[in-house]
């Protein structure tokens, strides 16, 4: 099975190819500095072509707009989704780098703020005994607790991603059908990206020399699976699907509830929306 470094190399290469076949058609002369990066994220592909589409012979990108749910009222904080999508996407056994991530809210009564930890909090490694293990160490047994949630991350697939914008070689693009990748082939390793995301959902590998993050299994959802972390997940609490198709999970989850988003004001429009969202959460 492909990785997703693969398939974003392969679907860059159908990106250009596809410019250069609607330049010579049109006669036009442009250099890669007036298309811009806008242009390579919005430019038509050979998906729909005779002959098979990007990643699989039966897979066209045109016909799909893929969108996350996450229902914080479900989400236990047992971090089998953490675990999955390292198996999966080979994301470095450590308690630094991830590609999804929980945080932990909690509320002591007469605290004024929320007081927030992750997987990366000492306290929780050391719990835990391991940086290839996760875990939330049990730190407030006792205290008079007002308020507590898990909150799960993660790349939020953007329609208007801050990281394509700034990304100068083009690394970093967005597919037809909304999701967010990097061809580590043209990558320079700047960290533009991972500076730009409102979300912290990038970390740079520096093994590889390039930044990683979340693509919601691309190399899963494009053959018809679920992302590892929602196959994971034993509540329920992340939900994915087409929003192109109305019946779809991710449809009536969005459809049926009151949704939200995570920092809007951004002006990114992300795609992964959030039930049970608390005031608190940043």
């Amino acid at each position: 099975m492909k990785n997703d470094t693969d398939l974003a190399s392969a679907a860059r290469r159908r990106f250009l190819n596809g410019i250069g076949l609607a330049v010579t058609a049109t006669g036009a002369v442009a250099g890669a500095g007036a298309l811009g990066l806008a242009g390579i994220a919005s430019a038509k592909t050979d998906a729909a072509r005779p002959g098979g589409s990007f990643p699989t012979e039966k897979y066209d990108w045109n016909k799909h707009r893929w969108g996350f749910g996450v229902d914080v009222n479900k989400c236990i904080g047992c971090l089998r989704c953490v675990e999955a999508c390292k198996a999966e996407n080979h994301v470095p056994r450590n308690a630094h780098q991830f590609r999804t991530w929980v945080e932990r809210y909690v509320h002591i009564e007469g605290e004024e703020a929320m007081r927030v930890d992750s997987h990366q909090d000492p306290v929780n490694i050391k719990a835990s005994g391991s940086e290839a293990q996760y875990r939330f160490a049990d730190r407030y047994k006792g205290a008079k607790v007002d308020k507590a949630f898990f909150l799960p991350k993660l790349c939020n697939q953007c329609s208007n991603p801050a990281c394509v914008q700034v990304c100068p070689v083009g690394a970093t693009y967005k597919t037809v059908d909304g999701v967010v990748l990097v061809d580590d082939t043209r990558c320079i390793g700047c960290r533009y990206c991972v500076q730009a995301c409102p979300y912290g959902a990038r970390y740079f590998d520096e093994k590889r020399g390039v930044p990683d993050k979340c693509t919601w299994c691309y190399h899963r959802i494009t053959k018809g699976l679920q992302p590892a972390c929602v196959e994971a997940c034993p509540t329920g609490s992340r939900v994915f699907g087409d929003m192109l198709d109305r019946q779809s999970p991710i449809s009536l989850f969005v459809r049926n509830n009151h949704v939200q988003v995570l920092k809007p004001e951004s002006g990114n429009s992300p795609n992964v929306f959030y039930l049970g969202l608390d005031k608190e959460v940043s």
